[in-house]
């Protein structure tokens, strides 16, 4: 076998400089909880994930929210 005229060397891997992981943005301490509108119905999200059940009412949705930063 003959040997590829056109390939290309490369560096030695201790020549490559390691990439160092960024740190994560940690999310707010506590929950901070909102309302977001979704067609014709209002939900309760909070920062940490958590999605309160789909209302029709805008208060009951606030609700579920004051009852998830309580917990």
């Amino acid at each position: 076998m003959e040997p590829h005229a056109k390939a290309t060397p490369t560096p030695p891997l201790v020549s490559v400089p390691l990439q160092r992981p960024q740190p994560q943005p940690q999310p707010p301490a506590g929950h901070t909880t909102s309302t977001a509108e979704r067609g014709s119905f209002c939900l309760a999200v909070c920062t940490c994930g958590w999605t309160g059940p789909a209302r029709r009412s805008r208060d009951l949705a606030r609700r579920d929210a004051a009852r998830h930063t309580v917990e």
